[in-house]
């Protein structure tokens, strides 16, 4: 900005297109101050004048500045408008950003994207969808907005039918990355590979370069249907491998079986200097209990805190299952009880089936106790409980639970499996 002020400086006639651009430069700079003293000095003030000191306030995060300014524009037009909107949903104050949305004389796309992402980010999908349906010609961008909120926010089905809906649309709809990338993650959260496998033969119809966002997409998507060869190949092919795709191939590898691969790719990624997440040590942590690492399953899940994070609820869920699996029954216990949040009952139920596999009854009593407590309506704590009374012929307390069962009208859900058809 000092080259820039001393060539503003040394003009001898300025308009407000010079203005305007002195003005511009210290409000992106975030100088509000400086911005203040030249708007106040600005001649003939225009809506760009305006609009740059409240964008300029909005993105300090000064609401009240931003606001107040706001309401003093003369002749406010769709930018002062979408400047407000953005700020306050920027800074999370969403239906303040909404009062000014529903005061708008006239809305564009930009008011009606800066809500639905608003909306999307706060996790109010019903209002993201309420404002998507107030649009008459709907384009890409909007049905992008819309798409991507449903997939960030666990509702994979309503992205896949309003993707379904956006393909019998005009050819002004017609889906780009973007659109594919949140596709692709809702099939993700399904495990629909069958879907998945068709968005990328009709990515290449279309003639889609499949770029590094895409191809992570793609990833994810093989890695968690457990087809980790393929991941794999999209995997290499990607220029630049980021945490997600790091992640994701890691998380893939430990639940489908391939630890020792997972860890290969958790050495390569720390090397690559590229920080693990929390998604990352769980399927590390996945990879050392399938194959039976305890003692460096323990080491990784302490050295969690040397990459500043806190282990979950499921990262004790994982340990307590690795523990007990390979008899250390006490030790999981301890480590239930050293935890700094209350378990949850995945993982007790971890310790209570550990309990079961070694005919354990004084620890797998304590476990089903928890459980009950967490989830008095699930019957399948009470029959692991019921095989460990029967392991060791207490027969008494067999029936006791049986009754306690058909009491209770409770069920117990019969393992099942799937498989998709070709």
């Amino acid at each position: 900005m000092t080259n820039a002020r001393k060539l503003f400086d040394e003009m001898g006639e300025r308009n407000v297109v010079s203005w305007n651009s002195i003005l511009s430069g210290y409000s992106k700079a975030g100088d509000m101050q400086t911005a203040q003293k030249i708007f106040d000095d600005i001649p003939n003030q225009d809506v760009i004048s305006w609009n740059t000191m409240v964008s300029g306030y909005t993105k300090t995060g000064n609401m009240d500045m931003a606001c107040s300014l706001f309401q003093k524009i003369p002749e406010k037009n769709s930018a002062s408008w979408n400047t407000i909107i953005s700020g306050y949903v920027d800074c999370g104050l969403v239906e303040m950003g909404r009062s000014f949305f529903d005061s708008m004389p006239q809305r564009n796309n930009v008011s009606y994207i800066t809500m639905i992402s608003g909306y999307s980010k706060c996790g109010n999908v019903d209002s993201a969808r309420e404002i998507f349906d107030q649009i008459n010609e709907k384009d890409r961008i909007l049905f992008n907005a819309m798409i991507a909120c449903y997939a960030q926010n666990s509702r994979p089905k309503e992205a896949l039918r309003l993707f379904t809906k956006m393909l019998k649309m005009n050819i002004h709809t017609h889906p780009d990355e973007m659109t594919l990338a949140s596709v692709i993650s809702a099939c993700s959260q399904l495990g629909d590979m069958r879907f998945g496998s068709w968005v990328e033969s009709f990515m290449n119809r279309l003639g889609v370069k499949i770029d590094d966002h895409l191809g992570t997409a793609l990833t994810d998507l093989y890695a968690k249907c457990g087809s980790i060869d393929r991941a794999y190949q999209l995997f290499i092919r990607l220029k630049k491998k980021d945490l997600v795709a790091y992640s994701a191939m890691i998380l893939g590898c430990g639940i489908n079986g391939r630890p020792f691969d997972a860890i290969s790719l958790f050495e390569d990624m720390i090397k690559s200097n590229v920080s693990p997440n929390l998604v990352t040590f769980t399927g590390l942590l996945t990879a050392y209990n399938h194959a039976g690492l305890v003692e460096k399953g323990y080491k990784c899940f302490h050295s969690m805190k040397d990459h500043g994070l806190e282990p979950s609820r499921d990262h004790y869920g994982i340990m307590v299952d690795l523990l007990g699996r390979n008899g250390r029954l006490d030790e999981a216990h301890d480590l239930i009880k050293s935890m700094p949040m209350k378990a949850h009952a995945g993982v007790w139920g971890a310790l209570l089936l550990a309990c079961e596999i070694h005919n354990n009854v004084e620890l797998g009593e304590i476990a089903a106790q928890n459980c009950f407590e967490l989830e008095v309506d699930t019957s399948g704590y009470c029959s692991l409980l019921s095989n460990i009374y029967a392991s060791v012929e207490r027969w008494d307390d067999v029936k006791r639970l049986r009754k306690i069962m058909k009491e209770k009208g409770l069920m117990k859900v019969p393992g099942c499996s799937w498989m998709e058809s070709s």
